[in-house]
């Protein structure tokens, strides 16, 4: 797009509702706000969500592999992690053989709590309005991008 545009014609696109980057910070922050009244009876946050749903994909899974799958440091994760294991959604496990390796596996109630999360994708998937192909055509949408956005930094 911009390799054909002139500088007047990308002037006129420098305009808050017309940035793409914009529309996307607002989309995040509708989800965000659907998620929230949903996940408040089970007790979690959206960003303890993901990582439930990450260990319903695989459990077991090392701190680091997590960190990874969301793309969350440390620093976030641990503390998160921390209020999951108190309110006994899942247990941390160092590695007898290298006990820098933290595993993360579920509990039986973190394990339960997956039959809730099938109510939750539901009930946000009604929210979006969209039929189930528009959700996946928008999902691969946004994949690509993040995916072309990683390989130019």
């Amino acid at each position: 797009m911009t390799e054909t545009m002139t500088d007047a014609e990308l002037e006129k696109e420098l305009v808050l509702d017309r940035q793409l980057c914009f529309a996307l910070y607002g989309a995040a922050h509708a989800f965000n706000r659907a998620y929230k009244p949903l996940l408040e009876p089970l007790g979690l946050t959206y960003p303890q969500y993901l990582v439930m749903m990450a260990l319903w994909e695989e459990d077991g899974q090392q701190v680091k592999a997590i960190g990874e799958k969301l793309g969350l440091d440390s620093g976030t994760l641990s503390p998160l992690l921390k209020r999951l294991e108190q309110a006994g959604y899942v247990e941390r496990r160092r590695d007898s053989a290298d006990e820098r390796q933290v595993f993360i596996t579920l509990t039986e109630p973190g394990l339960a709590m997956k039959a809730h999360a099938v109510e939750v994708m539901r009930a946000v998937g009604a929210q979006t309005g969209c039929t189930m192909a528009e959700i996946a055509t928008l999902r691969d949408s946004l994949k690509e991008l993040k995916k072309k956005l990683s390989t130019a930094a």
